[in-house]
């Protein structure tokens, strides 16, 4: 176990946002354990987009199966790997495909959570399009031209793909408010490449383009946004979506079929070759891939590409190359170690501070598995959540006991089962994927 304290602002958001149930965006590398080969599979995705190449990976497991999770590490996998990343969940008002600024409003939300290494937590939009101009100008320097005819240089590529001339037009606005302390001017330009433009009229206005990032331009716009942020120095872009599963729960038949069809045009244009520098993650349930009648598999061009290896099934294996990643199930083993660093993060690093032994981790394992039985492997999230709630109740009431606790913990499942856990090693070794 690390000796290394852990500060207490890092602490409290670890382990409040794990009692909430969500994944914290912090502190990540302090409770990770697992998923090693997923893990494995997806640094190599990782390479190979920084490589030049595109990946395309649908990433399945159960409600509170660690998918959010799991991709919060990829992510700060891919930002060590100099790769700029966004990240959205889908909802109602946020989807691949609409006509009604549903599209839209997802672009938007990726561009807010846009994440560098130097600026993790979103909102680096403006830092990547600074460090756009600093590139353009160290090559104007070095070559003896002006910076602006660097800046079109750069952009001339960009210009010749789908809505590539506005974005261009964009970014030059951005050079002509730097140059001229005209901070509306950049204002605007940020607001363009956000997608906030809801009208042509407007944006014309404001910056001289005659387009705007709409619904229709969604996914061009993420595949010009891969080719601009090599050309501000970075390695190339990985798109996270998840809550997939909100297109499985579209009534209307004709927008959820025009969402798997834009799905199966990224996946075509990832696998083919067309896409470049370029990731996409997705994050889905079970039913939203498997459903016959409303989930991916009800789109037989997808099906065919997404089904599993059968020779890997026959054999018992795992493909993981396949675009479609399972998350396995954590082992008991994995279990425990999951909740000792809990326990090391809720003493803040601090091993003197530990509030229960390793027994009381044991026995907290053995109450789970034959109150719940196999479900808790799949799900883990509510397993946390209720350990972390015992210790709170043991930090706060010092005189409570943790084996009266213990028997008294209720877990949201409902999957009774007599299976039994035994934790064969207590010094078990996982992969260490240092982020």
């Amino acid at each position: 176990m690390s000796v290394k304290k852990i500060r207490s602002k890092e602490r409290d958001t670890i382990i409040q946002s794990l009692k909430a149930g969500v994944t914290p965006k912090i502190g990540i590398q302090h409770i990770q354990v697992g998923r090693v080969n997923e893990l494995k599979a997806l640094i190599q995705d990782v390479e190979r987009i920084t490589n030049g190449g595109s990946i395309f990976r649908l990433i399945i497991g159960d409600y509170g199966s660690g998918k959010t999770f799991f991709l919060s590490v990829v992510k700060a996998i891919a930002l060590e790997r100099k790769l700029v990343t966004v990240n959205a969940d889908l909802s109602p008002d946020r989807r691949l495909h609409a006509t009604a600024g549903q599209a839209r409003n997802l672009y938007a939300e990726l561009m807010r959570n846009m994440s560098t290494r130097n600026k993790p937590d979103g909102n680096a939009l403006t830092s990547v399009v600074e460090k756009f101009i600093t590139e353009a100008r160290k090559d104007a320097d070095a070559s003896g031209k002006q910076t602006i005819d660097v800046i079109h240089q750069k952009l001339d590529s960009l210009s010749e793909l789908v809505g590539g001339y506005d974005f261009a037009k964009a970014i030059e606005a951005y050079w002509t408010g730097h140059e001229q302390d005209n901070e509306t001017l950049k204002l605007n330009a940020i607001k363009w490449l956000r997608a906030e433009y809801t009208t042509k009229t407007e944006a014309k206005r404001d910056l001289g383009v005659s387009n705007i990032i709409s619904d229709a331009s969604f996914y061009d716009s993420l595949k010009i946004l891969s080719l601009f942020v090599r050309q501000a120095g970075y390695d190339g872009l990985l798109v996270n979506l998840d809550e997939m599963v909100n297109l499985y729960k579209l009534n209307n038949t004709q927008a959820r079929t025009s969402n798997y069809e834009q799905i199966l045009r990224i996946l075509n244009d990832c696998l083919q070759g067309s896409a470049e520098h370029l990731g996409f993650l997705l994050g889905g349930t079970p039913e939203f891939l498997l459903d016959p009648r409303k989930g991916l598999y009800s789109y037989e061009a997808l099906q065919s590409r997404l089904a599993s290896n059968s020779f890997a099934k026959q054999a018992g294996v795992i493909d993981y190359s396949s675009p479609a990643l399972h998350l396995a199930s954590l082992t008991p083993e994995e279990l425990y170690i999951l909740l000792k660093n809990l326990r090391h993060v809720f003493a803040e690093g601090d091993e003197t501070k530990y509030l229960v032994p390793d027994a009381s981790l044991k026995s907290f394992l053995q109450h789970c598995s034959q109150n719940i039985g196999e479900a808790y492997f799949r799900t883990p999230r509510n397993t946390i959540k209720a350990f972390l709630d015992m210790l709170s109740v043991i930090d706060q009431n010092p005189s409570i006991s943790w084996d009266s606790l213990i028997t008294s913990i209720a877990i949201e499942e409902d999957k009774p089962s007599d299976l039994d856990v035994t934790i064969e090693d207590e010094d078990t070794e996982l992969a260490d994927f240092s982020l």
